[in-house]
């Protein structure tokens, strides 16, 4: 059976939430692995277990980043990883898929499910091996975890909204 490897430099976790309620913030983690069980061609009978580092997070403002890391948000120190397990795998169509699983953020864990789009495989040219790519989409709801901060506006609504947009793209290598 291939080992299947998540390819880190080809492979990033985003969100973007409502900001203010006119605009949106945007940020990545930076580190993530992921366990992946299963055979790339046939999703239905895999599983996946995703590590993000709460620590990781980038939103290109230093002030920002460290008010998310803290008690207020993340709590990293207490609580330094997002854990994702999928629970199912449900097939849509040929290449979009539904996982569902146990998603786990400030000790708290909600079972979520989130469309993952298989791209294909295709072989490196620089290295020979043949890889798989995905993009996942999803939207959680942030106080549902716990990340419940909030400020409200002199001009009424509230400084950050509750729903997060997730996008992640991961690459695998693919090691016979």
């Amino acid at each position: 059976m291939a080992t299947v490897q998540l390819d880190k430099v080809h492979s990033a976790v985003y969100f973007t939430v409502k900001h203010m309620m006119v605009s949106k913030a945007k940020g990545e983690f930076q580190n993530v692995d992921i366990e992946f069980n299963g055979d790339v061609d046939n999703l239905e009978n895999a599983s996946v277990k995703a590590i993000v580092d709460a620590s990781s997070i980038e939103t290109n403002n230093e002030d920002r980043n460290g008010h998310l890391k803290s008690g207020d948000f993340f709590d990293v120190e207490n609580h330094p990883n997002i854990v994702f397990e999928s629970k199912s795998v449900k097939k849509v169509s040929d290449s979009v898929y539904e996982v569902t699983g146990d998603l786990t953020i400030r000790g708290t864990t909600n079972e979520e499910t989130f469309t993952v789009v298989h791209n294909g495989v295709a072989k490196d040219p620089m290295g020979g091996n043949m890889v798989a790519g995905f993009d996942v989409e999803g939207k959680i709801n942030r106080e549902d975890y716990g990340l419940t901060w909030n400020a409200a506006l002199e001009t009424g609504g509230v400084l950050i909204g509750k729903e997060v947009n997730l996008t992640a793209a991961f690459e695998f290598v693919i090691e016979e």
